[in-house]
């Protein structure tokens, strides 16, 4: 167990000297972050809305929507 305990220590050291070490390197990661984080809210903004929120005013209506859509829908 403390081989393992050493491989994964080890591997965590790697990693942080290396960012530690970095210079353009870490600016980099942080301008990925960032658009990252830009990107994905936008995609969920725009692709993924709040549907039952525009079909029902409370949480027992939404219950009944998906209820009905699930054991009902199949008929379309």
């Amino acid at each position: 167990m403390s081989d393992r305990h050493g491989f994964w220590h080890k591997v965590w050291h790697l990693y942080v000297d290396g960012f530690r070490s970095m210079t353009v390197g870490r600016t980099l990661w942080l301008i990925i972050a960032i658009k990252l984080i830009v990107f994905f809210a936008i995609i969920k903004v725009l692709f993924f809305p709040d549907f039952l929120a525009t079909r029902c005013d409370n949480d027992q209506a939404k219950a009944d929507y998906v209820r009905h859509e699930l054991l009902d829908g199949h008929d379309r």
